[in-house]
């Protein structure tokens, strides 16, 4: 078990079947054991320009799925540049949807490049700004940072299950109960200025992540303290030296 775990582990490329089956079987379990809701006061999905949509990690499980095809492509996903960020891109990939591929922690700037020249074609750009890793509900700077760039809206969009099971992930995933209800919800647009300094850029990065956790129904309990991020950070460390001592034997 351990070999065929670590063989996994050192795969980054999965053949493109499986996901074109994964995708077929989300697509199934969407239309027969699920009822979507779109809130969309400001009628965003069919008439908005381009815009930077955010997302909490732990509500992707059926985001490809819910939107029309129209929407989907005219999006491009910023996606981790990790081994589990090929296996989105090659998900989304199946439902139209483009990836641009980097995040804060690896290839970066790379991935600010692509959703730059995204916007500009008019594309939407769609963040998970917890991603990759953490901590969950907490915002980075980079979508904050392309919109001001593009002199563009800030669009938090989340999908809340009525019922679902909790992942014991960083992220504490949720995967939707069958027959349980999916809310899409597409939030008030956050207009964000250009040449922002430090202090505007924290301020609006506070503001879309408060509006974010508002759409996505997060508990204040849920979102983890100061302390608990430190510890985190710690733990991710202490398992990041590990293995690199690991690879040095």
């Amino acid at each position: 078990m351990g070999y065929l775990k670590q063989k996994f582990r050192n795969t980054k490329k999965l053949p493109d079947w499986i996901f074109v089956i994964l995708a077929g079987f989300l697509r199934f379990l969407r239309f027969c054991f699920y009822r979507v809701e779109v809130v969309d006061p400001d009628g965003l999905v069919q008439t908005a320009p381009q815009m930077v949509a955010v997302t909490w990690h732990n509500r992707l499980l059926f985001f490809p799925a819910v939107f029309p095809k129209e929407v989907r492509k005219r999006t491009v996903a910023v996606v981790s540049a990790s081994r589990d960020g090929q296996y989105i891109a090659d998900l989304i990939k199946c439902f139209g949807l483009r990836s641009a591929r980097g995040s804060s922690s690896k290839g970066g700037m790379n991935a600010q490049l692509e959703a730059a020249r995204a916007l500009k074609a008019g594309n939407h750009i769609s963040f998970t700004p917890d991603g990759p890793r953490g901590p969950r509900y907490t915002m980075s700077k980079g979508p904050i940072h392309l919109a001001s760039l593009h002199r563009t809206c800030v669009v938090p969009v989340t999908v809340n299950a009525s019922r679902y099971w909790e992942c014991k992930s960083w992220d504490r995933f949720q995967i939707p109960k069958p027959f349980s209800k999916l809310t899409v919800v597409i939030g008030t647009p956050i207009p964000i200025p250009p040449d922002l300094d430090a202090v505007q850029l924290e301020f609006y990065r506070k503001k879309v992540e408060d509006a974010l956790n508002e759409v996505s129904l997060v508990k204040p309990e849920d979102i983890p303290t100061p302390k608990e991020i430190a510890e985190e950070k710690r733990r991710k460390a202490a398992k990041k030296a590990a293995n690199a001592r690991k690879k040095g034997e």
